[in-house]
């Protein structure tokens, strides 16, 4: 349904998998990659944000890197150069915004794992144009990384695994009570009984298909309402 596509980021040029939806125009959400890469999964989820009327970009992070290996995945996402991250997510928002398919004010951003940290963060550094956030299982993995909540201007919506031996219950709440002490409104939900990247039906082995069809729907509604779609 997609195709891989350039747009400008920051002086340089990045690549990403955009996805329009039948009609030809929607509010646009950028789909922010696990620490796999641009896989296949990654390109579904815009494949399914389109069939729900979204325009759905997701910038190829890793540059053309990618992997099936927890290993390499874990070197891969430790080697991204963050402050590039942040141009080519802060130029995925702008392509999505200039882009003639892509209509309503503000876009969303979604992303899983380690990419559930780094919406957060693009939700940090660009208040101007997100106006939703969906992080599932997100993990901030730098030292250092976290940023200044206080500049978040979208409302979060999360989902996280109640048996997440990465991010844990614990530490969802207290992510929580941090962003909303800086004036956040986000809400973070805890899903029972599954685990870390429960929502990749790719991986069966954590997949489930109850949770994840009821954090599917949640994030579609919560950026139909926010995104006026």
């Amino acid at each position: 349904m997609g195709e891989i596509i350039e747009f400008p980021s920051n002086g340089d040029t990045a690549t990403g998998y955009l996805a329009v939806p039948a009609t030809g125009q929607g509010p646009g959400v950028v789909v922010i990659q696990e620490w796999w890469g641009l896989v296949p999964h990654i390109r579904d989820v815009c494949d399914r944000f389109a069939t729900q009327g979204f325009v759905a970009l997701a910038p190829d992070l890793y540059r053309g890197e990618s992997t099936i290996e927890p290993d390499e995945a874990g070197k891969l996402m430790m080697s991204m150069n963050l402050a590039q991250a942040g141009k080519d997510m802060g130029g995925a928002v702008d392509a999505l915004v200039a882009h003639e398919a892509v209509s309503g004010a503000g876009v969303a951003v979604v992303g899983f794992c380690m990419g559930g940290g780094l919406a957060l963060l693009l939700a940090a550094q660009r208040p101007d144009a997100v106006v939703a956030c969906a992080p599932y299982y997100g993990i901030i993995p730098w030292p250092d990384a976290e940023p200044d909540w206080s500049t978040v201007g979208a409302v979060v919506e999360g989902h996280f695994a109640a048996d997440d031996g990465f991010f844990s219950p614990d530490k969802v709440r207290a992510l929580e009570g941090r962003m909303r002490a800086a004036g956040v409104t986000v809400d973070l939900a805890v899903h029972p009984g599954v685990d870390h990247a429960f929502f990749n039906d790719a991986r069966p082995e954590v997949y489930d298909a109850v949770e994840a069809a009821a954090a599917w729907t949640s994030t579609l509604a919560f950026f139909h309402a926010r995104l006026g779609a």
